[in-house]
This record gives structure tokens, C-alpha cells and sequence, in this order.
């Protein structure tokens, strides 16, 4: 049974580029934090790892207003409502996720005043005073969202493998960039 409506264009760009971002910027910051790791390859995932930070923070921003403005389309009429539920609040921790790592990650980072480089070359100064014990529970928090967010992930692309491979009920379809 396939379900036509779908998620309106903008929504559909968000969806992909921030999982985009994301499904780069894992790697990175688990590669970044191994110990003997040459120092400018280090340097380079901490600035690819902050910046894209940055723009996902930004893109999370511009999504969650679109959200708020234009509720998704209904799921199809025989999903079950545990299910109906489990999406949900899927849904809303990856949101929750994806804004609180951006800004754990800015703590993390401002507080020992490491450099954001977008930033600075826009002239913006930390927003927070330098505190490192602060910056250590900032980078604790971090982390275990991180670790929180993959599981999530796993979770949300097994349902999404689910619904495209096994039911084929349309779900997959109405987030499909074409």
C-alpha cells in the first residue's frame, strides 16, 4: 500500500543535508579524540568537527521554525499507535539531539577559549566566560549525547529500512529526496 503525501520540499533538503553533516562529522569526532593521532590531522577534524557544528546548529535552527510552521503528513492509517509513538519521540530526541550538541559542543570549546574559526572570522567573541572545570562537563555532556545520538540514528535508519525494504507502506517515500 503506498502513501503519496510526502514532506514538502524544504523539509526534505534539511532532512538530507543535516544527515549528511551528521553521518560526516560521527566519524570525525570519533577519529579526532584518539590518542597518537598526528597533530594536523587532529587540528583538521576539530575544524571541520566545529564548523560543521556550527552550520547544522544554524540548518537545525531554519528546520525546527519550518516544523513548527508545517507539521509532518500523517503516517499511513495501519501503523500501529506504539509505533506511531516510538516515531515520535524519535523524532523529537534527534531534534533535542541536534540542538544540544551544537551548543554543548560551542561550551565545550568557548570555555577553555579554543578557537571556532567561522566564528571568528566573523568577528563574533565567546559568549561565555573562560571556565575549563565548566568546560570538562560541557565535553562530558557532549559526548554522551553523541553516543545517544548514534543510537538513535541506528534506530531511526533500521525503522527507515523497515518501512522502504519490508512494509512498503509509503513512509520511506514521503522523506525520498526525488
Amino acid at each position: 500500500m503506498e502513501h503519496q503525501q510526502g514532506y514538502a520540499r524544504p523539509a526534505r533538503i534539511y532532512h538530507w543535508v543535516i544527515a549528511g553533516l551528521v553521518l560526516l562529522m560521527i566519524p570525525a569526532g570519533l577519529i579526532m579524540i584518539q590518542q597518537g593521532l598526528p597533530r594536523p590531522v587532529q587540528d583538521t577534524l576539530f575544524i571541520f568537527h566545529k564548523n560543521t557544528g556550527l552550520i547544522v546548529f544554524l540548518l537545525m535552527l531554519a528546520r525546527l521554525v519550518w516544523r513548527l510552521r508545517h507539521p509532518p503528513p500523517p503516517l499511513p492509517a495501519d501503523i500501529a499507535p506504539w509505533q506511531r509513538r516510538a516515531a515520535e519521540l524519535t523524532h523529537l530526541a534527534l531534534y533535542v539531539l541536534l540542538i544540544a550538541l551544537p551548543i554543548s559542543g560551542y561550551l565545550r570549546v568557548r570555555l577553555e577559549r579554543f578557537p571556532i574559526e567561522s566564528l571568528d572570522a566573523l568577528g563574533v567573541p565567546p559568549l561565555v566566560p573562560k571556565n575549563e572545570a565548566l568546560a570538562g562537563v560541557f565535553q562530558s555532556v557532549h559526548q554522551a549525547c553523541a553516543f545517544l545520538l548514534i543510537a538513535l540514528l541506528a534506530l531511526h535508519i533500521a525503522a527507515a529500512l523497515q518501512h522502504a525494504l519490508i512494509r512498503r507502506d509509503g513512509v520511506w517515500s514521503r522523506i525520498w529526496p526525488l
